[in-house]
């Protein structure tokens, strides 16, 4: 299969051949990050999987540090490229590294030592919550934590080798990552009895084989388009990194926040088994945005390449092509989301009723969403390979965190307690509208 160059003219058949491999390592993580549930919700207790879905938001919002770097940095860097200007591009890499590895670090190390009163805040709101949960959660939660800059490495390198035009490269590590994960999960978990520690251990060894190992094919490689450089600390460059990345890691944080607050809300109108069928839905929800997310990364590097080039047409014609692929999976995601209500909530109840009604309802309502999701996902990852940070998290900030949080208090004093799974839906369509307007009003700034 002949690779897709950067410098192309994109067809829809190359557009969806450059964000394959990134779709597809998309889905992969979001598979493996759902693996851990299944086998705690099939072989533990009750509460190790209520436990596991409370605390995992608070861990998720450390290791969205990665995706804000490799966002960041591939962008700047795609655009660098265009400007042929590869060793500017090899600087960057480098101060990313090394800035991601020390703030991951820092920020890892302090959240897991505060895990335990994190979990205990998170579980305060419940009146059915109990001290075995919480033990759970503060398991799970503090290994995970102090393991998230082996997180951030996979996701940073997953946007560098797709800007360096290996995208398969990168799935192939994320597959070996997600293969990792599953077997030991059934070992540790299924036959090992390990529980959560064998959950967690899977999850940990899984990131080592796709951080770590994409890392080293990375320096050993003899064909990249940009290299490490000797280390010239550029904080004006860390910061424009930073900048461009910030939409994605405010997704992740917003994302996170917003799961805290549905948990809050969830656990004052359901108890646990409102937590338990959010987290069903959460799982589902991760792997269909995973194929909206990949797409826009995928055609990210494409999109700040031809920006520093100064190709006007070619980016109004990857934009064109762009929304009207994305259109047709939204409305593919819709239906299958209707049909998978049933399945989902069956795989993951282990038999309890209650779980499997609450986790069927909620479902049908989550797949409407997905109409209006894929649409702002695209618009703010083409903003962010534009360079244009701020306006990327403007939509990121007010579709993950400002409309869902609004509407998750206002919409069930309306239309009862079943509304807090309406809130994303209304929170979705604005979010949509929004983004069509900014789109609308830097058309001719960047003559897309």
């Amino acid at each position: 299969m002949a690779k897709v160059k950067l410098n192309e003219h994109f067809t829809f058949k190359k557009l969806l051949k450059i964000s394959l491999g990134p779709i597809l390592m998309m889905v992969c993580i979001s598979i493996y990050s759902v693996v851990d549930g299944l086998f705690v919700s099939n072989f533990c207790e009750p509460e190790a999987f209520t436990g596991l879905n409370l605390i995992f938001p608070a861990v998720f919002i450390v290791g969205g540090l990665g995706l804000m770097f490799g966002t960041g940095g591939s962008a700047l860097i795609g655009k660098l490229l265009g400007e042929n200007k590869k060793e500017e591009a090899g600087k960057v890499l480098t101060n990313v590294c090394i800035a991601a590895f020390i703030i991951g670090v820092t920020i890892s190390t302090i959240a897991g030592i505060f895990i335990e009163p994190i979990a205990r805040l998170l579980a305060s709101t419940s009146q059915d919550s109990n001290e075995k949960m919480i033990e759970y959660a503060v398991a799970y939660g503090r290994i995970l934590m102090f393991a998230q800059p082996i997180y951030m490495l996979q996701a940073m390198f997953q946007s560098f080798l797709m800007v360096n035009e290996k995208p398969m490269k990168s799935f192939i590590f994320t597959v070996a990552a997600g293969v990792t994960n599953v077997v030991l999960d059934a070992l540790f978990i299924g036959v090992f009895k390990w529980g959560i520690y064998g959950a967690v251990s899977a999850t940990i060894t899984g990131m080592l084989v796709g951080g770590v190992g994409s890392l080293i094919y990375f320096i050993l490689s003899k064909d990249n388009l940009f290299n490490f450089a000797k280390f010239k600390p550029d904080f004006r460059t860390i910061l424009k990194v930073i900048t461009n990345g910030s939409s994605e890691f405010i997704s992740n944080v917003s994302g996170s926040i917003v799961a805290i607050i549905f948990n809050l809300q969830l656990l004052k109108y359901f108890g646990n088994v409102g937590v338990s069928s959010y987290g069903v839905i959460q799982y589902v929800g991760f792997i269909f945005l995973a194929v909206f997310i990949g797409y826009g990364t995928g055609i990210a590097p494409a999109v700040s390449y031809h920006f520093g080039a100064g190709n006007k047409d070619e980016l109004k014609n990857i934009l064109k092509k762009s929304l009207i692929i994305i259109s047709v999976f939204s409305v593919s995601m819709f239906l299958l989301g209707g049909a998978l209500a049933t399945p989902s909530a069956l795989i993951f109840s282990a038999g309890q009723e209650e779980m499997i009604t609450l986790t069927k309802l909620a479902m049908s309502i989550f797949a409407i969403s997905f109409l209006f999701s894929g649409l702002c996902i695209l618009i703010s990852c083409y903003f962010t390979a534009l360079n244009n940070g701020l306006i990327s998290a403007i939509v990121s900030f007010c579709r993950c965190l400002i409309f869902q949080v609004a509407f998750v208090f206002v919409i069930p004093l309306v239309l009862g307690e079943y509304g807090i799974f309406w809130s994303i839906v209304f929170a979705e369509f604005l979010a949509l509208i929004l983004a069509v307007i900014l789109l609308i009003k830097f058309r001719k700034k960047y003559g897309y």
